[in-house]
């Protein structure tokens, strides 16, 4: 015969159970809370956008170049030091320009560089600065020009293969001059150093009249690309014109060049002057002074003469005096009131 539980243990059981219970419901909601935190924690964690992790992953794009100034431009010009005898800095326009450079032709392509060779616009018209100087030689009777514009690095590229193509389009072709006599023009191409970044040198050779009689126009040509900047240089005359110094200007202007640009002028400084300091000294100035645009430069205060310092000394003298006398009185007052207590 099976005994039956007494009431008290059957009650004992039914609270072991309720406690199991309860502790393992807290156990479960404790793991849920730490699951939520933890996952509401990786969700507040800002997720960087697939362009942004791009960017940070790549290196920092280069800053693009500044723009060629007309100082510069200037600056890195030959001079006629740089070219040796027998050129000296020219005295104006040859006269065989007009007379057999400015022609027409029915060909486009053959026009448009005779239009460049006239016009000392190999690459195009310039995009900013421009510098330009010309020598004479009076031995052969040539000339030489020279000039540094500032240019767009593509368009540059893009007029240097078209030049490579005249040799073969305009290898020969008539013109006419301006009064109307014909002329037969030539272009071949001529070689240049490794000068720059991009280059193309050309030989023009046009034979028409120069006041009623025949003469021959030879110039050597040459266009150099320096970084986003550029050289133009034509060189030759009646004569045929001597191609080592178009090698020769085309190298050490290009040099000249990258030289010009790498130097950065210092910015112009205007300190404050005291004329009580030294002429190497000049006062120190407040960030509020150097920075606010509506105020003007500091004025220095001037320093007090001997005679004033003197002034000012007694002056203080007697102040401390006149305290210490104050002073004396006061303990007299409180000896006085400590008496009478």
């Amino acid at each position: 015969m099976t005994r039956r539980p007494s009431p008290r243990a059957v009650r004992l059981l039914a609270s072991a159970i309720g406690m199991g219970t309860l502790l393992t419901m807290a156990a479960c909601m404790h793991d849920e809370d730490r699951a939520g935190g933890t996952m509401e924690r990786r969700q507040a964690r800002p997720i960087a956008s697939p362009a942004a992790q791009r960017a940070s992953a790549s290196p920092s794009a280069p800053t693009a170049p500044t723009a060629l100034t007309d100082a510069q431009a200037q600056g890195a010009l030959l001079t006629d030091a740089d070219l040796g005898a027998p050129w000296t800095p020219t005295e104006g326009a040859a006269l065989w320009r007009d007379a057999l450079l400015k022609a027409t032709t029915d060909n486009a392509d053959c026009g448009r560089l005779l239009d460049a060779v006239y016009t000392e616009e190999l690459l195009g018209e310039p995009a900013g600065a421009r510098a330009v100087v010309g020598f004479d030689d009076y031995d052969e009777g040539g000339q030489l020009r020279y000039q540094v514009t500032a240019a767009h690095r593509a368009d540059v590229d893009e007029r240097l293969a078209w030049l490579r193509t005249m040799p073969q389009k305009c290898a020969s072709f008539t013109a006419v001059g301006p009064r109307g006599a014909r002329q037969e023009v030539r272009v071949t191409e001529v070689g240049l150093p490794q000068a720059g970044d991009a280059r193309q040198g050309l030989r023009l050779s046009t034979r028409g009249e120069l006041d009623g009689a025949p003469a021959t126009l030879t110039l050597d040509l040459a266009a150099v690309r320096v970084g986003d900047d550029a050289i133009v240089l034509t060189n030759g005359g009646l004569a045929e014109p001597r191609t080592e110094y178009t090698v020769h200007a085309v190298q050490v202007g290009a040099d000249r060049l990258k030289q010009t640009r790498k130097e950065t002028p210092a910015a112009p400084q205007t300190p404050v002057r005291d004329e009580s300091q030294s002429p190497t000294q000049s006062p120190a100035q407040t960030p509020a002074e150097s920075q606010s645009p509506s105020r003007g430069p500091a004025q220095p205060q001037p320093r007090p003469q001997p005679q004033e310092q003197q002034q000012e000394a007694e002056g203080e003298g007697q102040d401390w005096e006149q305290a210490q006398d104050q002073n004396q009185d006061t303990d007299q007052g409180q000896d006085t009131d400590q008496d009478l207590y």
